[in-house]
């Protein structure tokens, strides 16, 4: 079985995700960490589990969701996933965090394996599809396991809302479409892990999210 617990962090309220099977295996999802008791926060947690850290996922290299990278990282050697197209997002780091009054030391570190539509990211006995939903971000991507119908959406759909598409390369039709047509035809009773907000699912968006009717 797969499991997934929230932990809310940064001035952003984002969602870092630990994604993780019965006997301990876990992913890491955007983590966005800026202190030093949220940093702590996340050990302790993993650590009350009893989790055994394998991958970093980043659904998008957004200042928000790769705030705790580095740190991640360092402390368990991971390898990062995340989509090439959203590299150019990595070098504008400390710049953009400082626009928001963040002072970050360094720029996090790039996704050690990029990940294109359609890829598979193994967990445990549980596989992960890549889906690439581009306009939020260019390199924007959900991660699907089809078996436990769980979909890590990152910043491209939220509970009545989808992603805001006037960051640096965002597009609105891209994003809409491609939730359209490679989301929204998942089962209804999937579950929506998003990128900040609470959990939803696939049929309640399809039903009520204003941006999608």
């Amino acid at each position: 079985m797969i499991h997934v617990e929230s932990l809310v962090f940064n001035p952003f309220q984002e969602n870092t995700y630990l994604v993780y099977t019965d006997d301990g295996e876990c992913v890491i999802v955007d983590p966005g960490m800026l202190f030093p008791h949220e940093e702590e926060k996340l050990v302790e947690r993993i650590e009350e589990l009893n989790l055994r850290p394998k991958l970093l996922l980043q659904t998008h290299l957004h200042v928000d969701h790769v705030l705790g990278t580095g740190f991640v990282v360092k402390k368990w050697g991971l390898e990062t996933m995340g989509h090439e197209a959203d590299s150019f997002l990595v070098e504008r780091t400390k710049d953009m965090a400082a626009t928001f009054g963040m002072d970050l030391n360094e720029n996090p570190p790039y996704p050690t394996k990029y990940v294109e539509h359609g890829d598979k990211v193994k967990l445990g006995g549980f596989s992960f599809e890549v889906i690439h939903v581009p306009g939020h971000s260019p390199g924007g991507i959900a991660f699907y396991c089809a078996d436990e119908k769980v979909l890590l959406a990152g910043d491209v759909l939220f509970k009545g809302s989808v992603g805001r598409s006037d960051l640096p390369g965002g597009n609105q039709h891209e994003l809409i479409d491609g939730i359209r047509d490679r989301l929204l035809v998942l089962p209804e009773d999937v579950m929506v892990y998003s990128g900040h907000g609470p959990v939803t699912t696939i049929g309640e968006e399809k039903r009520n999210n204003p941006f999608l009717q």
